[in-house]
C-alpha cells in the first residue's frame, strides 16, 4: 500500500495528479524483473506482482509523492480472512519481540461492511486477546499498529510503514534546469524542486580545456543518482575554460567570479528555451560564500531571462550536507575535481557586484555570440539510461543543439577529498 502524499488535498484536479505519479512509478518499475500491476484507491495506490517484495518496496520508496509505504497482505473482505491475518501480524511481531505494545486501526471504503470501523478495530483486538493472551494494548504509541483497509472485494492488513519521499509527483509543476556542480548544494537543490513536482534536466559547466574531466565524472553520476527519484534528466555539459579567460581578459577583476554566474545564468535560460524548461535551479545559499550575498544573487539574476529558483537560500551548510547523505549524494559529493568557478578566480571577490560595472565589463565582450559559442558545442548525456531508452526519451537532443553521449568513456577515480565546493 502507497499512501499519497500531498495529492490528496487537491481538488477536482487530484486524477491528473495521480495519473502522473502512477506514469513515474510505472517509469520507477521498468526493469524490475517481473509483472507488476497497480491498483488505485482513495488517497492510496496498491501495487503488487510476481517481484520480491523488498524489491517493490526499494523502488516505491524511491518515487516521489508517496508518504508511506506499508507491505500488506491482500485477503477477502470476510471477517474471518481479516481477523486471521491481524492475529498472525501481532503474533509475528510478537515472536520477535515479545514485550510489545499494539494496536488496530481500521478504515473501511465499503460501507456495507457488517461492523463499522470502531466496532471491527474492537472486535480484532478481542480476537487478539484471545487467540495470544495478555498482549498490551497502546492506542496512542503503539509497538506495532496493524493497519486495516476494507475494500468491497479485497482488504489490505499491514503492519510496518516506511517513509516515502513525500511531494508532489515529478513533472506535475512543470519542467526545470539544475545549474549542477560537484558540490554538496545542487544536488540537494534539484531533489527540492523534484519534490514539489518540478521534473529536471541539469547543465553542468566545466573548466575544460583548462580543467581536467573529474567535475564531468562527478556530474554525471550525481545526475544518475537523482534521476532515480524521476524519470530520466538529460545531463548537458558546457565547457567555459575559454569564456572565463575571456572574462579576465577584459578586465573583470574582482567581478570575474560574479561575471561568470552570469554568463551561466545566461547561456542556462537559453538552454532551458530549447528544452522547454520553465525556470533555473541553484543550489545557492544565502551568505554561505562571497558570491551568494543578497547584492550579488541579484547582480546575476539580472543576466537570466527565466526564473533562478535557490530551494537552499535559507538553508545552513550542515542542514545541506546531512540531507546529500539522505539522498545519496554526498559520497560522490566529497570526491575530488577541479570546479571551473575557482578558474582564474580573484584573490578577494566583491561583495556587492554593481550591475553598471558588469554590464561595462560585458560590453568589451559580444556577449550574444560567447553564449552561442557556448551551446553549439553543449555535449548531451542520458545518465543512468541505455541507449534504447535515451533514443526513445521524448524530444531528444537535438533541441538543445548539442552531442548525444550516454555517459562518460571513464569514471572518476574515488580518492579522499580535501575540499568540496
Amino acid at each position: 500500500m502507497l499512501k499519497h502524499g500531498e495529492i490528496f488535498l487537491k481538488g477536482r484536479n487530484r486524477h491528473r495528479f495521480t495519473e502522473r505519479l502512477h506514469d513515474n512509478l510505472r517509469g520507477a518499475l521498468r526493469g524490475v524483473g517481473g509483472s507488476t500491476w497497480i491498483k488505485s484507491l482513495q488517497n492510496i495506490t496498491v501495487l503488487g506482482g510476481q517481484v520480491p517484495q523488498d524489491v517493490l518496496v526499494e523502488r516505491a520508496r524511491r518515487v516521489i509523492g508517496f508518504n508511506a509505504v506499508e507491505p500488506a497482505l491482500r485477503v477477502p473482505s470476510t471477517v474471518q480472512a481479516i481477523t486471521e491475518a491481524v492475529v498472525g501480524a501481532v503474533a509475528g511481531a510478537r515472536a520477535e519481540r515479545p514485550a510489545i505494545t499494539f494496536a488496530v486501526r481500521v478504515k473501511r471504503r465499503n460501507k456495507d461492511f457488517e461492523m463499522t470501523s470502531s466496532q471491527f478495530e474492537r472486535f480484532l483486538g478481542a480476537r487478539v486477546l484471545a487467540a495470544l493472551g495478555p498482549v498490551p494494548v497502546n492506542l496512542s504509541a503503539p509497538d506495532v499498529r496493524v493497519s486495516v483497509e476494507i475494500d468491497h472485494k479485497e482488504s489490505y492488513v499491514s503492519w510496518v510503514r516506511l517513509p516515502g519521499q513525500g511531494g508532489l509527483p515529478v513533472g506535475s509543476s512543470g519542467r526545470a534546469l539544475v545549474l549542477l556542480s560537484g558540490g554538496y548544494d545542487s544536488p540537494v537543490a534539484a531533489y527540492r524542486a523534484m519534490r514539489r513536482g518540478l521534473r529536471c534536466d541539469f547543465v553542468h559547466f566545466t573548466g575544460a580545456p583548462y580543467t581536467n574531466a573529474a567535475s564531468l565524472y562527478k556530474a554525471y553520476a550525481l545526475a544518475r543518482e537523482l534521476n532515480r527519484y524521476q524519470p530520466g534528466g538529460r545531463l548537458h555539459v558546457i565547457a567555459l575554460g575559454h569564456a572565463q579567460k575571456q572574462l579576465a581578459i577584459a578586465g573583470a577583476g574582482r567581478l570575474q567570479v560574479v561575471a561568470q554566474r552570469r554568463l551561466m545564468v545566461r547561456t542556462a535560460s537559453a538552454l532551458a528555451g530549447r528544452l522547454r524548461a520553465e525556470a533555473l535551479v541553484t543550489g545557492d545559499s544565502l551568505g554561505q560564500v562571497a558570491s551568494q550575498t543578497l547584492a550579488n544573487m541579484a547582480a546575476v539574476d539580472e543576466a537570466a531571462t527565466l526564473p533562478v529558483l535557490r530551494p537552499l537560500v535559507g538553508w545552513e551548510k550542515q542542514e545541506i550536507i546531512d540531507e546529500a547523505r539522505s539522498i545519496g549524494t554526498a559520497e560522490i559529493s566529497v570526491l575530488p575535481d577541479e570546479d571551473c568557478c575557482q578558474l582564474l578566480a580573484p584573490p578577494r571577490v566583491t561583495l556587492r557586484a554593481g550591475l553598471t560595472d558588469l554590464r561595462s565589463v560585458e560590453k568589451r565582450l559580444d556577449v550574444d555570440d560567447l553564449v552561442d559559442g557556448l551551446l553549439r558545442d553543449v555535449q548531451v548525456m542520458h545518465p543512468g539510461e541505455s541507449d534504447e531508452e535515451a533514443a526513445s526519451e521524448e524530444g531528444g537532443p537535438e533541441g538543445a543543439g548539442g552531442r548525444e553521449h550516454t555517459g562518460p568513456a571513464v569514471c572518476a577515480t574515488e580518492q579522499p577529498a580535501t575540499s568540496s565546493s
